[in-house]
C-alpha cells in the first residue's frame, strides 16, 4: 500500500526539494501546504501517513500547527515528524516534549530523508524504495 505524506513548509524551495527527494526514491504520494493553516485542511481531507511539519512559519508555526492537528479528531493520531535549523538538544527536547514522533535536523541529505522517516515512524524503508 501505497504511504502518503503530507509536507507543510512555507519555503517553495523546501518544500519542492522534500517533494522530488521523496517522489524519485520512494512509492509515497507527497501532498505539500504552505501554511499550517492550508496543512489542517489537507491533513483532514486526504488522512496522510505522516505529516513533516515545518518549526519555523509566519502566522502559524509549527508547534502551533502540531498542536491544532493534535486537537482535531480526524488527524490527532497523524504521525508528526519536525523539520528544523534548531539544532541544540534543549530546543528538540521542547519539541520532543510536545508529542512528536521525531525531529528531522535541517539542512538535511536527501538522500537519508527516507531512511529518516522509516526510523521515526518505525516503517521499513526497502518497502518503499524504487529500485534504480
Amino acid at each position: 500500500m501505497t504511504k502518503r505524506i503530507l509536507v507543510i513548509d512555507d519555503e517553495d524551495g523546501v518544500r519542492e526539494i522534500i517533494q522530488i527527494c521523496l517522489e524519485s526514491t520512494t512509492n509515497w504520494e507527497i501532498l505539500t501546504a504552505s501554511s499550517g493553516r492550508e496543512g489542517i485542511e489537507i491533513a483532514q481531507s486526504q488522512h496522510p501517513d505522516v505529516i513533516l511539519l515545518d518549526v519555523m512559519m509566519p502566522y502559524m508555526d509549527g508547534p502551533t500547527t502540531f498542536k491544532q492537528l493534535r486537537a482535531i479528531t480526524a488527524t490527532c493520531d497523524i504521525p508528526t515528524i519536525l523539520l528544523t535549523a534548531k539544532a541544540q538538544s534543549c530546543e528538540q527536547q521542547e519539541f520532543l516534549d510536545l508529542g512528536v514522533a521525531g525531529i528531522i535536523t535541517k539542512p538535511f541529505l536527501p538522500e537519508d530523508l527516507v531512511i529518516d522517516i522509516c526510523k521515526i515512524v518505525n516503517w521499513n524503508y526497502m518497502n518503499y524504495m524504487i529500485e534504480s
